[in-house]
């Protein structure tokens, strides 16, 4: 995939907002970036270009995206290397801030949206006989036909432990296991679950929006369900370390990143689905009950879907 475009008007406004950069000393911020590399680097471009701040982001792997980063930034507590966490969901924002990673004070804060979809290959699926509620993907119809990524990491391990506080964890483990039992593909990464399904080798996925608007606009055979009450909005964060090592840099790009015209151009490159999450569309999270039941809950997710080859 190639690298998107800069929205040049907006991040030209930005600029002049932030001024320029002319006379400063070379200067560095550290970033633990989540966000996809190919939308993120660009925007981070943009932020050296207007403050003459050197941005150097440390990238993970999708498998373990977010859950790598936020790993290490637990590691690294008592002596901080990084100054900005970028992150692309909320949960493990809420971890790390729960366990003091971030500064006490305006630690950190969300932009923008996603959301978790399920996605289904129209040249297998029609729209009137494809599923539109999670526990539809259990049926017998759809075995060995649906793509997911391992509940255990990423916005799929958020989606899942959310589930488990609106269905009460009696329902949810019978819907985990029952899903198991239908043989889903079990990868690692949304954008292998897209893959599967937009080649046809999964018929259903359940997969984030950005990942089915790049599918789409890549020409593959694909259409997202609507959004339901069991939807997943899913806002990016950003969030400043504590004890940063580059503490006035790590305030600028903390700023920078929560700009209009940042998610703006997320939306436009179909990296955010929308600039403002309502407060009342799909799943509604008590955040701090559930970093209260994140290891319980976690287990089990292990159990039923850890690989055993």
């Amino acid at each position: 995939m190639k690298a998107p475009a800069l929205c040049s008007v907006a991040l030209a406004f930005m600029a002049a907002l932030m001024g320029g950069c002319g006379g400063q000393r070379e200067s560095t911020v550290i970033v633990y970036c989540a966000q996809d590399q190919v939308f993120a680097e660009p925007l981070l471009a943009e932020f050296t270009r207007q403050t003459g701040i050197k941005a150097r982001a440390v990238f993970d792997s999708e498998a373990v995206k977010t859950v790598g980063l936020a790993n290490r930034l637990l590691a690294e507590k008592d002596h901080p290397q990084c100054d900005v966490f970028w992150g692309n969901e909320e949960l493990r924002t809420r971890q790390l801030a729960a366990q003091g990673v971030f500064r006490a004070t305006n630690g950190f804060t969300m932009f923008g949206f996603r959301s978790r979809r399920i996605v289904i290959n129209t040249n297998k699926v029609s729209l009137a006989e494809a599923p539109r509620a999670l526990a539809e993907l259990t049926n017998a119809a759809w075995r060995g036909k649906v793509a997911l990524a391992y509940p255990m990491f990423g916005t799929t391990a958020t989606h899942f432990l959310a589930l488990r506080q609106r269905w009460r964890d009696a329902a949810w483990q019978q819907w985990c296991r029952a899903l198991q039992a239908n043989k889903p593909f079990l990868v690692d990464g949304n954008s292998v679950v897209l893959k599967l399904v937009g080649q046809g080798e999964a018929w259903i996925g359940l997969t984030d929006s950005d990942d089915i608007a790049g599918g789409i606009r890549e020409g593959l055979p694909l259409a997202a369900m609507p959004q339901t009450s069991e939807t997943l909005l899913i806002p990016n964060t950003v969030a400043v370390v504590r004890g940063a090592p580059h503490a006035s840099e790590a305030e600028r790009l903390f700023q920078f990143l929560q700009r209009p015209e940042v998610a703006e151009c997320l939306v436009k490159e179909a990296a955010l689905e929308g600039t403002q999450a309502g407060q009342s569309q799909g799943l509604q999270v008590d955040w701090e009950a559930l970093l209260h039941d994140l290891d319980a809950g976690t287990v089990v997710m292990r159990d039923i879907f850890l690989r055993r080859e």
